[in-house]
């Protein structure tokens, strides 16, 4: 009878799972499984392949083991230490690993696993993930498929820890789901919060004792320091709106929901027009067009904030001469504020970076604008407390899309509205 080792189908199982967990939990320690994996792999063809042609006689036959079959069971012994080492490994890893059959009931976990999901062995061998999740973020984010990977939620049983989560495919119709606590991202994150906010905070008081005694010099007494007093009233009005900007995004970080009020679209969207047109002061031509009658459901203190620095980046990256178009129209699945205007326009590599604090496309460009470089990191923290998103297009030479695109259901019908309020009057 062939050596058990040889004969086991869960060899090539294992090693195959730890290839995977291997490549999932950092680049140094998936390449040191990933290689002892496939060289343990290749020799399990190579000997399976020689035990089918040869082991045969040499079973058979009482005389004393033939010298190849010594070199045979050497070389099995050495794939079985490697592969205790990939499975000891496996369980040490500080990521949770955790191998699924194809309806999601656990068929192997390590001990990481134990420690930050909260599975026990072997009581949870066998049983349905899900159930064992129950009442979690994790648990509604199987049952929703676990096409993405789930971000920074909480550890099930532990509500002082964060987790990362992340579902494979693995074989035909199995899973792989890995899991990584992020407790201490989750802090440091908080830590430079309260930092900011803080800061902010404190350096409010002083910028408005500097900015109104620059207010009170008159540049007409000392005409050789007017230039000098004209910039520093101008650089101690833009540090205030970096304050505020900075007080505005921590107060936007902290909250997970807005109120839900009814935005009127119609009203806001003059406004809007008039603050460019008098931020421009008649250097563009703007235009405002609005294609359908719905409002919105959400915060307008908030909408306003983030419309509005789309218009005004809009009116400041624009040269003279240029248009500036304000529109509000039905979208697929829903409707999207969108500004577009015929400015420099912004080359493709930085575009995914544009919502970051303080990026900027062109250093100098943008600190001559007067921006503060917080407004599109405003737009996009607004919009996720609103289930929207942000969607950029631009082309060098040939300006910029910014669009708010809502779902349907943050809209309401406002010419419904209007009607039923006038039947109530």
């Amino acid at each position: 009878m062939p050596p058990r080792i040889l004969t086991s189908w869960r060899l090539p199982a294992t090693c195959a799972a730890l290839l995977i967990a291997g490549g999932a939990v950092g680049a140094l320690v998936g390449a040191m499984l990933a290689g002892v994996t496939v060289v343990a792999l290749a020799e399990i063809v190579v000997l399976l392949s020689l035990f089918r042609h040869k082991s045969g006689p040499m079973l058979q036959s009482s005389a004393s083991p033939h010298p190849e079959y010594d070199r045979l069971m050497t070389r099995t012994r050495r794939i079985a230490s490697r592969l205790r080492d990939l499975r000891s490994a496996a369980g040490t890893l500080p990521d949770a690993v955790v191998l699924l059959d194809h309806s999601q009931h656990v068929r192997w976990f390590n001990h990481a696993a134990e420690e930050l999901l909260g599975l026990k062995r072997p009581r949870d061998r066998g049983r349905l993930l899900a159930d064992l999740m129950r009442n979690s973020e994790l648990a509604e984010w199987l049952a929703e498929g676990a096409r993405e990977p789930l971000n920074d939620v909480t550890a099930p049983g532990h509500p002082n820890r964060h987790v990362t989560a992340t579902l494979l495919p693995f074989g035909s119709r199995q899973r792989l789901l890995l899991a990584r606590d992020t407790s201490h991202l989750t802090r440091l994150e908080q830590i430079r919060r309260d930092f900011v906010a803080n800061v902010s905070h404190e350096l409010r008081t002083p910028l408005t004792v500097i900015h109104g005694y620059l207010e009170l010099l008159d540049p007409e007494d000392v005409p050789e320091l007017a230039p000098v007093l004209d910039e520093m009233r101008a650089q101690s009005k833009r540090m205030g709106q970096i304050v505020e900007d900075l007080l505005t995004l921590s107060r936007l970080e902290t909250q997970d929901h807005v109120a839900d009020e009814h935005v009127q679209m119609a009203p806001l969207l003059a406004s809007l027009r008039k603050e460019a047109e008098a931020l421009s002061q008649g250097r563009h031509t703007v235009s405002l067009d609005m294609a359908t009658p719905f409002d919105v459901l959400g915060s307008p203190k908030d909408l306003h904030s983030a419309f509005s620095n789309l218009v005004s980046n809009a009116v400041r990256y624009t040269p003279t001469g240029g248009r500036i178009a304000i529109r509000w129209a039905e979208a697929e699945g829903g409707a999207k504020f969108s500004v577009q205007d015929s400015g420099f326009g912004i080359p493709a590599t930085h575009i995914a970076r544009l919502t970051e604090r303080f990026y900027r496309v062109s250093s100098s460009r943008s600190r001559d604008s007067g921006g503060t470089g917080l407004g599109l990191s405003i737009v996009k923290h607004v919009l996720n407390l609103h289930q929207a998103r942000l969607v950029i297009e631009s082309e060098p030479g040939k300006g910029s899309t910014f669009a708010c695109v809502f779902g349907s259901d943050r809209l309401l019908d406002g010419a419904r509205l209007q009607e039923a309020a006038g039947l109530h009057l």
